[in-house]
């Protein structure tokens, strides 16, 4: 069911989304970081650093210190590509796949409070 919000409705609850989940974990994502979550958890496998490169039109050195930071923080893990030991392949954990349910779940309350 779709839902019309106003730019300055859409900003707010981006907003509250953020301020909330900044107050609720302390993980502190960068845009960045977030867009390649997302990539990596909604987009089908598999995920590899040159294809997430190429797909967020950055060079591989800028995902792979994304990478290092989100793989410390248990939301990603990182493996050789057996095929083809030149690619990285990107997996998918449990702790990342409870973070993007999370911050799903956050989105959806605070959305709520927006429609009549």
């Amino acid at each position: 069911m779709p839902v019309d919000l106003t730019p300055s409705q859409a900003l707010g609850l981006w907003h509250e989304v953020t301020m909330q989940q900044v107050h609720a974990d302390g993980r502190d994502l960068t845009l960045r970081q977030l867009a390649i979550l997302l990539e990596i958890y909604l987009v089908p496998p598999p995920h590899t650093v040159r294809g997430l490169a190429a797909k967020l039109g950055v060079t591989k050195p800028v995902i792979t210190r994304a990478l290092d930071t989100m793989g410390e923080q248990g939301l990603v893990t990182r493996m050789r590509d057996d095929r083809d030991r030149r690619n990285v392949i990107i997996k998918r954990t449990v702790e990342g796949a409870l973070y993007l349910e999370r911050l799903g779940d956050l989105i959806i309350a605070r959305g709520h409070t927006l429609v009549p």
